[in-house]
């Protein structure tokens, strides 16, 4: 044996020393798992609240509004898509498209295939809408604010699949997705 080795089967704890080795091994597999302790200190806290109430006051409120709006999500009955998601609703289910926007904006540059219903005259009871009422149905104006409001009112008077194109007119243009001029 060379200065420094160790003998074969040697354990640097002295735990293959016999019987007694195999003991102290199985009390050290029993102790258990570190345990680590976190102490926060409160008082910092209190004092951060107390010196940035405005602050903390406004955090408070947008983590509020924040919540608010994604539980508002799930329960709104309708879904908001994208220019990809409206082409493949159109393509595969031969999706309604309604453009709620005015006339003149209408005329400007509107999805190819939409009808234009002005959300003046919009009725969700409309004969034409209600032979739709199972069928997916999409709404789209110029900026996607006036659809959602429509949207809405398609959800309350019951139509199971209804869509709202998220940013309207203008997200389908700078998707780079064919629009049509004048009236459809």
């Amino acid at each position: 044996m060379v200065a420094g080795e160790r003998p074969a089967g040697h354990h640097p704890a002295g735990l293959n020393d016999g019987v007694g080795g195999w003991r102290r091994l199985k009390a050290y597999n029993r102790r258990p798992a570190f345990q680590a302790r976190i102490h926060v200190p409160i008082e910092p806290l209190q004092t951060f609240v107390t010196d940035h109430a405005v602050l903390c006051l406004g955090f408070v409120g947008v983590t509020v509004a924040l919540i608010g709006n994604e539980l508002s999500r799930f329960t709104r009955g309708y879904r908001a898509i994208g220019p990809a998601q409206l082409t493949g609703l159109i393509n595969r289910e031969d999706a309604l498209v309604v453009d709620v926007s005015p006339p003149a904006d209408f005329e400007k540059g509107h999805v190819i295939g939409s009808r234009n219903v002005a959300m003046s005259q919009f009725d969700p009871e409309n004969k034409q809408l209600a032979k739709v009422r199972e069928l997916p149905v999409a709404l789209v104006c110029r900026t996607g604010v006036t659809s959602a409001a429509a949207a809405k009112r398609l959800v309350k008077a019951g139509f199971k699949q209804v869509y709202w194109l998220d940013g309207g007119v203008a997200s389908w243009q700078s998707a780079d997705l064919p629009v049509a001029r004048g009236k459809s």
